[in-house]
């Protein structure tokens, strides 16, 4: 999962990055996602220590569900993109739906991780 939790930290990153240069350069909001994404990457490099890992993971599916939480309210808004008249916030509804899908998405690869680790313990 450390390895994962890197992965997805650059992905969120590059949403990121290209947001905020995709959009000139001007709304530093849209580096958002690079905070998170340097968060994932820092509990990700953590965890490979075999007795900071329960607690780095942890640390990176709150900071998942916290990104989730914050971004969540784009995916309402996801069908202006579709419309005939340009959306001028276009850019801000796909980097805050990209997020939050990636987030959702590590978080539920969390959970399932930390059942099954929890259920081998038992046996």
């Amino acid at each position: 999962m450390s390895s994962l939790s890197i992965i997805f930290g650059l992905l969120l990153n590059i949403i990121g990055l290209v947001g905020f240069f995709g959009t000139g350069s001007t709304h530093y909001t849209a580096l958002i996602p690079c905070a998170l994404g340097l968060l994932l990457i820092i509990s990700g490099l953590i965890a490979r220590k075999e007795n900071l890992r329960r607690h780095a993971m942890h640390i990176a599916v709150l900071v998942a569900f916290l990104g989730f939480l914050g971004t969540v309210s784009a995916l309402g808004k996801i069908t202006l993109l579709f419309g005939s008249t340009p959306d001028p916030k276009a850019a801000a509804i796909m980097a805050k739906s990209a997020t939050a899908f990636l987030c959702l998405i590590f978080f539920i690869l969390c959970v399932r991780s930390f059942v099954k680790a929890r259920l081998l313990k038992k046996y």
